[in-house]
């Protein structure tokens, strides 16, 4: 699709292939790829952007299945000039770009407990986004705000309360791309803390296929049984359980396959492409509720047109 865009300072790319841009290795190419040289120039190219034209913020595509069509919008990209990484007192501010399991290291050098983010995989800015969490904290019990640029250009700080953050959600506005976010952390010996962290990667690596192209976990665990971060909330059923309990451990279509050492991953396994990840995905929410009554909701972000949609547009 031709646009009429702006003129930037960082990077701009036409027809720019996501595949090698995702953890899963799968996908076909946005209409542009824009990677802007700091927050000025996001703003200036957002403002100047016509307004019928999708935006897609994407962070380093570890929660994310592209479609083999590809994506019609300029898909935003951030990178070095928004991954710096402070520790002032009791808040940790960093950029959208910063990886998780570095700002949680950072912070632990600092004396400042953000352990929880060590194994999440992605970026901060996708964590913000889905409130990532792991080993019962939530990106909501340390949030202090988060920055963004609105699809305007104009910049907004975001409060929690603004985001409405829940179980893996979050109410960022449409077109909206989070440059940074700071987070309050609890003090803590930043040995103890970084032989803490050591000790949760050894506990991830033997139970998840972490040598695997995997997006992290598939399906949310099943609502009314799942963390939101709330005290009252359980955790008393899987998502794993119920995909097991469904004898889909390992089970396979074309390249894809739900990892034999954890059953709520999808791995690419032999040369997948989003249509089978995507469609074995389908089977197993499917099969789960045929063997269980529970629909599973994808936790992974599904995006862009199939080779179908492609075929129809032409």
């Amino acid at each position: 699709m031709v646009y009429d865009l702006p003129d930037v300072r960082g990077t701009l790319m036409a027809n720019r292939p996501l595949a090698d841009l995702t953890w899963l290795r799968v996908g076909g190419a946005a209409d542009w790829l824009f990677q802007p040289a700091d927050r000025d120039d996001l703003c200036a190219f957002l403002a100047a952007l016509p307004g019928d034209v999708a935006v897609f913020p994407m962070g380093v595509g570890s929660n994310l299945i592209v479609r083999d069509g590809g994506l019609r919008a300029v898909v935003i990209r951030l990178g070095r000039g928004f991954n710096t990484i402070t520790v002032d007192g009791d808040t940790v501010t960093a950029g959208a770009a910063a990886l998780d399991a570095h700002v949680a290291r950072r912070a632990a050098d600092g004396g400042r407990d953000l352990t929880f983010l060590r194994t999440i995989p992605g970026s901060i800015g996708g964590a913000v986004r889905m409130n990532a969490g792991c080993y019962g904290s939530y990106v909501a019990d340390h949030l202090v705000s988060a920055d963004a640029v609105l699809r305007d250009g104009t910049v907004v700080t975001l409060t929690p309360a603004d985001l409405a953050l829940a179980y893996r959600f979050s109410t960022l506005p449409e077109g909206a791309v989070l440059t940074s976010a700071t987070f309050r952390a609890a003090p803590g010996d930043p040995d103890a803390l970084h032989a803490q962290m050591a000790d949760q990667l050894a506990k991830r690596d033997a139970t998840q296929p972490t040598k695997d192209r995997t997006a992290g976990s598939t399906f949310r665990n099943p609502a009314g049984y799942s963390s939101t971060g709330q005290a009252d909330d359980a955790h008393d059923l899987k998502a794993w359980k119920v995909i097991d309990d469904a004898g889909l451990r390992g089970h396979r279509r074309g390249g894809a396959q739900m990892s034999p050492k954890h059953p709520n991953f999808l791995v690419n396994a032999d040369h997948a492409t989003a249509a089978d990840l995507e469609g074995l995905g389908e089977e197993v929410r499917e099969k789960v509720f045929q063997n269980s009554g529970i629909r599973l909701e994808w936790e992974i972000m599904r995006v862009g047109d199939t080779i179908a949609d492609t075929k129809q547009d032409t």
